[in-house]
């Protein structure tokens, strides 16, 4: 997904489902990677972008840089509660570990981006910065997680406005129900079309 910041335009979690559309762009000021699972990085076409726009500046968790120092790709890491000022850009580091698929399954490094106090987009976890919250990206659908835990999610950090990200599949409920539960209770969920860009 691409957001603007403060004229910024920066590209959070290129993966493998969406590669036509990260493919296809050509301004992007910043990339933002959570962790290293296909569906949120592909190496090839992260490839691809650094090649149309030298100077993109890519910020990303432990995981993703050890590949990507394998590949001599330059890049930034972040951890939980490192602070990052780039061009222009306030970005602060939110949780260390990808939401539990199952018991047997280690759990992956994952990390969340707080970009100039407003906005967060927590990867696929369900992380509380312990921060006031304005917009949120809200994940609503995966094998790692219930509906009903990303409305408790939103209902705990109580943003101004939320909309949905990791709803690939979009099951009709996945909108329905959180847009139901969370205006109900003052929270702005915003149905994003495909290829939207949001302001921040």
């Amino acid at each position: 997904m691409v957001v603007d910041v403060n004229k910024r335009k920066i590209l959070i979690d290129p993966g493998f489902y969406s590669i036509e559309q990260h493919d296809k762009l050509d301004n992007i000021d910043i990339v933002l990677i959570t962790h290293e699972h296909t569906d949120h990085f592909h190496i090839e076409s992260l490839k691809g972008l650094i090649k149309r726009i030298p100077d993109v500046t890519i910020i990303t968790n432990d995981a993703v840089g050890d590949i990507l120092a394998q590949q001599g790709i330059t890049h930034h890491i972040m951890k939980h509660g490192d602070v990052l000022d780039t061009k222009d850009i306030h970005i602060e580091a939110y949780g260390e570990k990808h939401a539990s698929m199952h018991s047997s399954i280690p759990q992956s490094s994952n990390v969340g981006f707080f970009l100039e106090h407003r906005f967060f987009f927590p990867g696929d976890a369900f992380t509380d910065p312990l921060k006031e919250i304005d917009i949120l990206a809200l994940p609503v659908a995966g094998p790692w997680m219930k509906l009903s835990e990303a409305i408790d999610y939103a209902l705990k950090l109580k943003p101004r406005m939320a909309f949905p990200v990791h709803d690939g599949v979009r099951i009709p409920t996945q909108h329905i129900l959180p847009e139901k539960i969370l205006g109900a209770n003052g929270i702005e969920f915003v149905k994003l079309e495909e290829g939207g860009v949001v302001e921040v």
